[in-house]
């Protein structure tokens, strides 16, 4: 097993987030939690990348173990640079000041295996033309579409092989959507990418993930292979539109 989450308990301050969430992913998978919003998508992903309070969770109960063994107390940035899980956060936060180039290169400051940055780079502008062509422009300039891309690259572009993605189909039009689901599922296949996805539409996140869960006002209500859960009549009627 990958990753694990055992009976995870969450707070933000005074405030329980998650009520004891399990879940596990295999190496090579895609592993996608819908629900409502506030169902603590997004804190699970700032728990198992340690975003640090005050601003991110704090862990009360359970576990997060990376090959079986735990993470709760790795630092923030060894999360990415030892075990190589990134997060493409809700929102993007690209660093709009700065180039589509120098965003990408920004990513690979905490990297050791600096001789496999040129090839990562390029084939992050084979998967994603559109940033190449705009390599040199301000990445504020950048449309919606272009700028989620360039949150997925730069993930990409820290070394990362977990990904761990947030509403990745925030703002885009379908056709977009579409597009980059279809990059991200090349990722998985071609490079061997394990992903967790976040997604506020459960329809597509579960035509492209292998499995998925359901969280619920914290707890997790439902889970199985993304065929399984499509076809749930709860799940349908709560997140699929009957």
């Amino acid at each position: 097993m990958l990753l694990s989450v055992k009976n995870l308990h969450v707070k933000y301050g005074n405030i329980e987030a998650l009520h004891g969430i399990s879940f596990d992913i295999d190496e090579g998978e895609i592993v996608t939690l819908i629900g409502a919003n506030g169902a603590g998508k997004s804190t699970t992903l700032h728990t198992i990348t340690r975003l640090p309070p005050p601003d991110g969770p704090r862990v009360t109960e359970g576990e997060i173990l990376f090959k079986g063994q735990s993470i709760l107390k790795i630092p923030a940035h060894k999360i990415v640079s030892d075990l190589h899980i990134t997060l493409a956060p809700e929102g993007r936060h690209i660093f709009g000041n700065l180039t589509v180039l120098e965003n990408l290169t920004l990513a690979t400051y905490a990297r050791k295996d600096r001789d496999n940055i040129p090839k990562d780079l390029q084939r992050v502008f084979e998967l994603f033309p559109r940033l190449e062509e705009r390599r040199k422009q301000r990445s504020e300039s950048l449309s919606g579409g272009e700028q989620q891309m360039l949150a997925v690259g730069r993930a990409f572009m820290s070394g990362g092989r977990i990904l761990l993605l947030d509403e990745p189909s925030m703002g885009l039009a379908p056709l977009l959507m579409y597009e980059k689901f279809r990059t991200l599922k090349r990722l998985n296949q071609e490079e061997g990418i394990t992903i967790l996805l976040v997604e506020q539409n459960a329809r597509i996140a579960l035509q492209f993930a292998h499995r998925g869960y359901v969280l619920d006002t914290g707890e997790i209500v439902a889970q199985g292979s993304s065929a399984q859960l499509t076809n749930d009549p709860d799940v349908k009627k709560a997140y699929l539109g009957g």
